[in-house]
């Protein structure tokens, strides 16, 4: 490793700043058109249920391009490569606001999807690669803050964006921040060489690693059950827990506030007491989730919003976490044990909006937060058992 890039420089502070905004970018363009289906649905003339497939196939096209990128793209060296990746995003994003018809919308979201995944694959290690060891738990936090931030601020910003100008320039204003992203990285991020790409020896490798099974585990668990729950957030507000609407936009900033908040104080002890956060965040959500499906008829705006607000910063400090792990327990094969993180992640995220709308009819809004709560309890169980993870390896 170079010595310029091991000392935790300004500049290097500011390449993972570079990186979290970037996070953001990319999964507010994953998420956007969840705040943005009957606009689109209205404007092309298509049923809401297909144009929920812009989300659903995104979300698996990047887990695909997850797993592509580490191996076909992990010798090039990542600036360039990641200035690249965000153009593309860009233009995917610009595309999208330019869309006449629903194919050709959909093909600009499935260009998008192909970078999405190989760029959130590859910043899972830059942490580990700009500053020094000891504040690798930082640098996640801040890079995978903006994971966070978009899971509960990039739908309701992408809302009110569409409400007041049209859908469009929801997508143009996304195409314009990864533009502007693209051009802090090329000024930040230190020049750093690929590692080589991997083969698929090497990802079974990590695959039949017990330790790595049981944090791929608790991730899908984890993720799966957040948006099986959070994507029908808003009609269980409106309808079992009993919320005036104009109290949800306040309470789903509440949430991501808390999440936000979540990043700050985990980021400061997240290398010292990695398995208590990850494994007292799961107890929380899974607390939340039961206490919300049970009691929000009778808890008040007031009480909603506390659990509201645990589930937050909770959910939060899993995804960074469980992210933050991986690297620990990889060492060279932070790459691609990284990958298959991602692609997790992503199909986690389509499968939990599908399991969610399979479920829905059968137990109502308030059962499959139930059923989502007790679906990550399983995953304390994946957690609890396992060693705490040591520092990250020199290289």
């Amino acid at each position: 490793m170079h010595d310029n890039i091991s000392d935790a420089d300004w500049r290097s502070w500011i390449a993972v700043c570079a990186l979290g905004i970037g996070s953001f970018a990319i999964v507010t363009a994953e998420l956007a058109p969840i705040g943005l289906l009957s606009l689109i649905s209205d404007d092309l003339g298509v049923p809401t249920g297909q144009v929920g497939l812009i989300v659903t196939l995104y979300a698996w096209i990047a887990a695909g391009a997850a797993i592509a990128s580490a191996v076909w793209l992990g010798g090039m060296p990542r600036r360039p490569l990641l200035v690249g990746l965000m153009l593309v995003l860009a233009i995917s994003g610009v595309a999208a606001a330019f869309a006449d018809r629903f194919a050709s919308l959909m093909a600009a979201r499935i260009v998008g999807a192909f970078a999405h995944g190989a760029f959130w694959a590859m910043i899972g290690t830059l942490g580990a690669q700009i500053v020094p060891k000891k504040n690798v738990g930082l640098a996640t936090s801040i890079i995978f803050g903006g994971v966070s931030a978009a899971s509960v601020l990039g739908v309701p910003m992408a809302n009110f964006i569409g409400v007041a100008s049209g859908w469009r320039m929801a997508f143009a204003i996304i195409g314009a921040l990864s533009l502007l992203v693209a051009v802090a990285i090329w000024l930040t991020v230190p020049r750093l060489a690929g590692r080589g790409g991997i083969g698929a020896q090497a990802l079974l490798r990590v695959l039949a690693d017990r330790r790595f099974q049981k944090i791929f585990l608790a991730t899908l668990l984890a993720i799966t059950s957040h948006f099986m729950a959070f994507t029908y957030i808003e009609p269980f507000l409106i309808g079992p827990a009993g919320v005036s609407g104009h109290v949800v936009a306040p309470l789903l900033l509440a949430f991501g506030a808390s999440g936000l908040a979540a990043n700050v104080l985990t980021g400061a002890m997240i290398d010292l007491r990695l398995k208590a956060i990850v494994t007292s965040a799961l107890v929380l959500t899974c607390g939340a989730l039961l206490a919300l499906a049970m009691s929000a008829p009778y808890l008040g705006v007031l009480g909603i919003g506390v659990l509201l607000m645990l589930w937050g910063g909770a959910i939060a400090a899993i995804l960074v976490g469980l992210q933050t792990w991986i690297l620990k327990e990889a060492g060279q094969d932070a790459l691609q044990a990284s990958a298959i993180y991602v692609a997790l992640f992503n199909a986690a995220i389509g499968l939990g909006a599908a399991l969610g709308a399979a479920f829905l009819s059968a137990t109502g809004l308030s059962g499959l937060l139930l059923l989502a709560a007790l679906i990550i309890g399983v995953g304390v169980f994946a957690i609890a058992f396992l060693r705490e993870p040591g520092p990250v390896p020199a290289e």
